[in-house]
């Protein structure tokens, strides 16, 4: 005998035990419906969302600016603000499925979780002038340009405040220019009052294996950016999968601050506020360079700068910001190419502080815990047109600042969670092992009984 009764009970329960919990959990908890838990985490999130940052602050300014010398960094932060605090809006059920709707965008500074004030002041890299080189190649408008920087009294370098760097100033040099062009300008200006999107979701009502997944971006399904399959939108927003997640799953997520779809592997179990959580983390195979991962090659855009797609662990997104020479990484130039991180001094890569992780909730496919960390960097490159730039030996990536933006589940949430979630599904566990228990007493009992009655036909 191949199987026991017994096994294949345990099998049979273990085969249909999804099936089960979707019976009992799907109508309240996984689609994206008004009145359930799932359509309320989805309009605005069940925690406190925050994005904290530290900003590289230049030690060495004088030595970058007249001998082209590395730029001596330290990390100052973090500076944090709470974000993702509004609700979605227009939002609009589609006969197709799909739920679409704008995500805004606000950020509200909180002090007592900073090291200091927004007034704080950091030496930076001069977000306008590096850009220059970049954005105009014709050597007469480089020359006017340098001129305008000139008379502004620009630099590569300059000091600016925490609030500025992040959310805009008004530019010296920029302002000189008597084009119609915006003088203002930050790494992420404009942010407060934006909306990003429009996105469209499935509700799951149709197709719970849909759940979540974006069927559009701005009404594509793709991003004019990249070539080929890198330029799909893939998978979830990454706030919450489709149910049932299982260790072996690649979780494929749309992140618009890095113009990209993205993924994450599991790791390891998790356990938060009594919740069993799977630990997804992008794995060092998502920014490696496409000699050591062929499905890379249509991330890799410059072949200069990439040393003809050798390097690994920057991304270039300048086709998705107007063509400034931005580059993303994760914090401090993790898993990137020695050469990328030995242009400047003061970075210390490390995974647990600088890695990005998503603990989801396997069957309900909820992020109850997330922590999403990038780096934001410019190509700074020599220049002969501009002096400012003239003392630059080569192109190198400057890092400007990294973040984390980073939630996990409220207390209260967590409660109304493992009342209405985990403890029906760990009821449902004991209700299979009772089944299971149930099936191998019957087995013996029955061989008992078989034995008995054929020891007595032979006597």
């Amino acid at each position: 005998m191949l199987f026991s009764p017994a096994c294949i009970c345990s099998l049979k329960y273990a085969t249909h035990r999804d099936t089960l919990v979707a019976i009992f959990l799907q109508p309240k908890e996984a689609v994206i419906s008004n009145g359930t838990i799932a359509y309320d985490n989805w309009l605005v999130p069940g925690s406190s969302v925050y994005r904290q940052f530290w900003i590289f602050n230049v030690e060495n300014p004088s030595e970058v600016l007249n001998s082209g010398a590395r730029p001596k960094l330290e990390q100052r932060g973090p500076y944090t603000y709470r974000v993702r605090y509004l609700p979605k809006e227009n939002i609009t059920e589609n006969p197709n499925g799909t739920i679409s709707y704008m995500l805004p965008n606000a950020a509200r500074f909180e002090p007592d979780m900073s090291v200091g004030t927004e007034n704080d002041t950091i030496t930076c890299l001069n977000l306008a002038v590096v850009a220059a080189p970049a954005l105009y190649t014709n050597n007469f408008i480089l020359l006017l340009l340098n001129t305008w920087i000139k008379s502004s009294k620009s630099n590569m370098l300059q000091n600016r405040t925490v609030k500025e760097i992040l959310w805009g100033y008004k530019d010296p040099f920029l302002s000189k220019v008597p084009f119609p062009l915006d003088p203002v300008l930050g790494v992420f200006y404009p942010y407060n009052g934006t909306s990003d999107g429009l996105y469209r979701v499935y509700t799951g009502k149709e197709d719970i294996s849909k759940t979540a997944i974006i069927e559009s971006y701005k009404n594509k399904r793709n991003l004019s950016y990249w070539e080929g399959y890198c330029d799909l939108v893939n998978g979830t927003d990454g706030a919450s999968f489709p149910p049932f997640v299982k260790k072996n799953q690649v979780l494929r997520f749309f992140s618009s601050d890095i113009c990209r779809s993205i993924y994450g592997v599991y790791q390891s179990k998790k356990t938060v506020k009594g919740i069993p959580l799977y630990r997804f983390t992008v794995p060092r195979e998502a920014f490696a360079s496409p000699i050591d991962v062929g499905d890379n090659y249509c991330f890799c855009t410059d072949q200069v700068i990439s040393q003809n797609c050798t390097l690994a662990g920057v991304l270039d997104i300048s086709s998705c910001k107007a063509g400034r020479p931005v580059y993303i990484s994760l914090p401090h130039f993790l898993h990137a190419s020695e050469s990328i991180l030995h242009d400047v001094e003061g970075l210390s890569p490390n995974e647990e502080e600088h890695e990005t992780f998503l603990d989801v909730e396997p069957t309900t496919g909820f992020t109850l815990q997330f922590a999403k960390r990038l780096q934001v960097n410019l190509l700074v490159t020599p220049s002969t047109k501009i002096e400012a730039l003239s003392k630059v030996k080569k192109p190198y990536v400057f890092p400007i600042l990294w973040l984390n933006e980073s939630a996990v589940i409220g207390d209260e949430k967590a409660e109304m969670f493992r009342n209405k979630v985990t403890g029906r599904v760990q009821l449902l566990g004991m209700v299979q092992m009772a089944l299971i228990i149930t099936g191998s007493v019957l087995f013996l009992a029955f061989m008992g009984s078989y034995f008995i009655c054929s020891s007595k036909k032979l006597k």
